[in-house]
């Protein structure tokens, strides 16, 4: 039974999760998610940071005070995000702070910057404003994947000229470690602690449903779902758009295609059944917005090495470089949204499309599954010609 038991631990924590397999995982969870109140998001979690920030810092536009984080749906998904990173990691004793270089630091902040700039036009990050977008058949979707596509190309471009004329700012050598008190490895312990973080979760959970507010607490259970399935399997949206132009790879755009067709068939039963509003998860301003917001994000997402999602797994793995990353991203979002919204310019950014609107339902679903095979089969394609590599 012991060795059973070990057989296990070691197939669920200590081995990597097949990216297909988290793919198909994320898509159910969001599932869940969008029939428990409302498609999965995550940037609004980040601009709920960033207000509190300016808040209490007394900025003049921020007098209003704004919804506290353990009532902010998406902000609770996101600390669940963190928390079952943080877990993961400790159940495979893998938690550790990983230091930087000081450019990395730079290319976090800049990062965070362009990365909340550009969910804020997008009106969503890559979850929000693509993943979740497309599966809701907004329009907006498929301007951001454009757009983040582009970005990532330029992102990338930038990077090998950095490897080319700054090569010493990109190499950190970890500082070696310090001898070790025989009486206590911290390695031996992380696996209790995660279990006690677990408990904290569930805790929390039963805390929220005892106090008549069962849906929040359903968002950060939903959340540490998805923190632990991405930290396993190191599954990351950035990687489907940097890869065919790094390496050729197609293994994370497969995830992430199959990721989406079961998300967006899922969701295609959910609206047309009525189960939902068909129009829940549009709000995307198409086509200016979507696409230059994510341009923007593209290009942010390559220099800080970790879209939104990635950034809140890696923090909970101990990455500081990331730690930078999702401060910048917080409050730059804050601020971008509120100057979008006070000047205008929010208004002029496009409109939000339902495809089944325009296309009709017999249309948009043949449609669908048509674009998102063509972008795998291009992606294959790629891998064995390398025609778009750029490295």
């Amino acid at each position: 039974m012991k060795t059973e038991l070990q057989n296990y631990y070691s197939a669920v924590f200590d081995q990597e999760w097949p990216s297909w397999l988290a793919g198909i995982l994320l898509a159910i969870i969001a599932l869940m998610i969008f029939l428990w109140q409302s498609p999965w998001g995550v940037a609004a979690g980040y601009n709920n940071w960033g207000d509190w920030v300016f808040h209490l810092a007394g900025a003049g536009a921020y007098k209003e005070r704004p919804l506290v984080s353990w009532l902010h749906p998406v902000s609770l998904s996101n600390a669940g995000i963190l928390s079952g990173a943080f877990v993961s990691a400790l159940m495979a004793r893998q938690f550790k702070i990983h230091p930087a270089p000081k450019l990395e630091y730079v290319k976090g902040l800049v990062g965070g910057i362009l990365m909340g700039t550009g969910a804020a036009m997008a009106k969503g990050c890559n979850v929000g404003g693509f993943y979740s977008a497309v599966a809701m058949m907004s329009a907006g979707g498929f301007a951001m994947m454009i757009g983040l596509f582009a970005g990532a190309w330029v992102g990338l471009r930038y990077l090998l000229w950095e490897m080319e004329h700054l090569p010493g700012q990109t190499v950190h050598s970890e500082p070696k470690d310090k001898k070790k008190s025989k009486s206590f490895d911290w390695k031996k312990i992380q696996p209790y602690i995660g279990v006690l973080v677990v408990l904290g979760v569930i805790i929390a959970f039963y805390v929220y449903a005892f106090l008549n507010k069962t849906q929040l607490g359903g968002w950060l259970f939903f959340g540490f779902l998805i923190g632990m399935v991405m930290h396993r399997s190191r599954f990351c949206f950035v990687r489907a758009f940097r890869d065919p132009f790094m390496t050729g790879e197609a293994t994370m755009v497969k995830a992430v295609v199959i990721s989406i067709i079961i998300y967006f068939a899922g969701s295609s039963v959910i609206k047309w059944s009525y189960l939902q509003e068909p129009s829940m998860g549009v709000y995307h301003p198409f086509v200016l917005g979507s696409l230059i917001g994510g341009f923007i994000f593209g290009i942010g997402m390559l220099l800080a090495g970790g879209c939104a999602t990635s950034t809140l797994w890696r923090v909970g793995e101990g990455q500081t470089k990331l730690m930078v990353n999702l401060v910048s991203f917080a409050l730059s979002d804050s601020l971008a949204s509120k100057f979008l919204v006070t000047s205008g310019l929010d208004k002029k950014l496009g409109q939000d499309i339902f495809l089944p609107d325009v296309l009709t339902w017999q249309i948009t679903i043949p449609f669908m599954l048509v674009f998102f095979l063509t972008w795998v089969l291009v992606a294959m394609w790629n891998e064995k010609t390398e025609k778009f590599v750029i490295f």
